[in-house]
């Protein structure tokens, strides 16, 4: 199992599956530390774990907490599976589709804006109207509005796209994503109102990211920037050669030399994982010469 986990990280063009497999193994933990607790009947164990990664409702225990933004989209509810199934099932599906279309780096921004923007719609409702503040609960947990985010992504981008349901046959995503959607307006003054205010959170924000990207605009940048960063710090540095140069002046690389086949191989993959627009200058006239006919 642990083989087949860190696969799933060194595979390109995989991304959902790496976020199915941070969320299962989160929730399995949870279990764990759950049963723990209540058969050795130290239950604070389990409860400081949950306040841990879950989004208090009130912004004055929200401000000592704040990383709760990210950790509440990657738990789920430990009382039953229904929860992580559903989610995970949509992340298979829309995501799968979003990266055929826009590559991992796509996949991961609107993931973690969709979290986002639910938390922030969370805390803002629950936190300046009367009938939300009353009905305060011990936090929002759950990667639903990032899901959100994912299926109107697609829905937006793909909206004829048809998905095959069992026992309803073909139905258009934008079928799918507004039923969910109107579902989660309807929610929003019950049961689960802090979930169904994250979904419709979460939502708008898929909605918006692939406009904004049709429009040339990428508000997911940063993440990936931030996510290269963080890896760069735990990557292995490569070893310094020392070498000495002659006295005569380097030659230079002719103009338009075409590239090894290992280095367009590398293009191709990076246009897969990030998208064409993600190219620099040389690599987008190495993929031209290549192309070229002789």
């Amino acid at each position: 199992m642990l083989e087949e986990f860190k696969s799933a990280f060194q595979r390109p063009n995989n991304a959902h599956v790496q976020l199915i497999m941070i969320n299962v193994a989160v929730f399995l933990v949870m279990i764990l530390v759950f049963v723990v607790s209540a058969a050795s009947k130290n239950d604070f164990i389990f409860d400081a774990l949950y306040k841990t990664v879950a989004i208090p409702p009130l912004f004055k225990d929200f401000i000592v907490r704040p990383w709760t933004l990210i950790t509440y989209a990657f738990a789920h509810d430990w009382t039953g599976t229904l929860h992580i199934l559903f989610n995970m099932l949509a992340l298979y599906w829309f995501g799968k589709l979003l990266i055929e279309y826009l590559g991992n780096d796509k996949l991961i921004a609107v993931y973690v804006l969709g979290a986002l923007t639910g938390a922030f719609l969370y805390l803002l409702m629950f936190n300046s109207i009367p009938f939300f503040n009353e009905s305060a609960g011990v936090g929002l947990i759950g990667a639903s509005a990032a899901v959100y985010a994912v299926m109107v992504a697609c829905a937006t981008l793909l909206p004829d796209y048809t998905f095959f349901l069992l026992f309803l046959g073909p139905v258009r995503i934008k079928y799918i994503a507004a039923f969910f959607i109107v579902g989660s307006f309807i929610g929003s003054v019950q049961e689960n109102m802090g979930g169904n205010i994250a979904h419709l959170g979460g939502a708008l924000m898929g909605f918006i990211y692939i406009k904004q990207l049709q429009a040339g605009v990428n508000w997911g940048g940063w993440i990936i920037a931030v996510i290269d960063a963080f890896k760069s710090i735990f990557s292995p540095k490569p070893k310094v050669k020392v070498t000495y140069r002659s006295a005569e002046a380097p030659k230079k690389s002719k103009t338009g030399e075409k590239a090894s086949q290992a280095e367009i191989d590398a293009i191709l993959d990076k246009i897969s994982d990030r998208g064409y627009e993600s190219l620099t200058k040389e690599e987008k006239e190495k993929l031209f010469n290549a192309s070229k006919k002789n």
